[in-house]
């Protein structure tokens, strides 16, 4: 099978692209960039066919899966720095990036007959209550620019792709980029205590482990939208640090903070990240670890413990 997967310079492109050529799939890579430029760690994600590709660009991209003509598009891209996409004057390249650009690549899988699979997120809800969102839940109400455009870029795929999964993750960590585990490990050499959110509850997710679950999409036909992150429970992003520096053995002191009291962030975050994941076992699909084993392995991957 022919897969084109998009954002391989990101954490979790570069792991889909890994785990499908692993399975002997046909792999090609794009970015924004000419050229690959993620962790040179000899991985077939380093070594695969690339395209330099503007998504945002409708003649470019369907030019070029013209040529490709993929049986399975693994769309990975996004503008996720929530923070800056706040900026007026970033809005417009956000929303081509998250809304148009997926736009362009549902024309192309629909004209091609390929498989879609759109990685989308929690932001996509308002955060109230306590209860964990359900796939098929329209309520959705995202609270930030990063979250309004990734909502249209699920639109999207619902009216243009015909074949097509929208997963939606929480909380990602992977080895080909930054992310909350690595940020917090520096920010312990530079004082004595951090103050982290206690009332934003989710799930973390490692990249590694959302991508065995891609590549076991592209390999099948139970299309739909489905909730995607490892098992073993709801926690805050204080609960996260606690167990991080916990196997990593940092001292550093912990101070649990509202999200109102935190107060650095230019965009509201949902304060009710949990996703109900049981959609996943009853299609026939293998649930993700539990994010515990998930966080040792990646602190072992990347050289943090050993």
């Amino acid at each position: 099978m022919r897969v084109f997967v998009t954002g391989v310079n990101g954490q979790l492109g570069h792991d889909v692209m890994n785990e499908l050529s692993a399975r002997g799939h046909e792999c090609i890579g794009s970015g924004s960039v000419p050229q690959y430029n993620g962790i040179d760690d000899g991985s077939a994600a380093a070594r695969a066919r690339y395209a330099a590709l503007d998504i945002t660009n409708a003649e470019e991209a369907a030019d070029i899966l013209d040529i490709i003509r993929p049986d399975a598009i693994v769309h990975c891209a996004s503008w996720t720095a929530v923070d800056l996409a706040e900026e007026e004057a970033n809005k417009d390249r956000v929303f081509a990036i998250n809304a148009d650009g997926t736009r362009n690549l549902a024309l192309a899988a629909k004209k091609h007959g390929s498989k879609l699979i759109y990685v989308s997120t929690d932001y996509v809800f308002d955060g109230s209550g306590d209860t964990p969102r359900r796939p098929d839940d329209t309520d959705f109400g995202p609270l930030n620019v990063y979250g309004r455009s990734k909502l249209d870029g699920e639109e999207a795929v619902r009216e243009l792709a015909g074949k097509y999964y929208i997963v939606r993750t929480s909380w990602a960590f992977g080895l080909n980029g930054n992310n909350f585990i690595r940020n917090i490990i520096r920010a312990s050499k530079t004082g004595n205590e951090l103050r982290v959110v206690n009332d934003q509850i989710g799930t973390p997710t490692y990249t590694k482990d959302l991508a065995v679950l891609l590549a076991d999409m592209t390999e099948t036909d139970r299309y739909g939208c489905y909730h995607a992150t490892n098992e073993g429970g709801y926690i805050s992003w204080y609960d996260f640090a606690v167990e991080i520096f916990r196997q990593c053995g940092i001292d550093t002191k912990l101070i649990p903070v509202s999200t109102a009291d935190y107060g650095l962030s230019k965009a509201r975050r949902p304060l009710n990240s949990r996703l109900d994941r049981s959609k996943l076992a009853e299609e026939g699909f293998k649930p993700l670890p539990d994010w515990k084993d998930a966080l040792t392995r990646y602190l072992k991957e990347a050289g943090y413990i050993e």
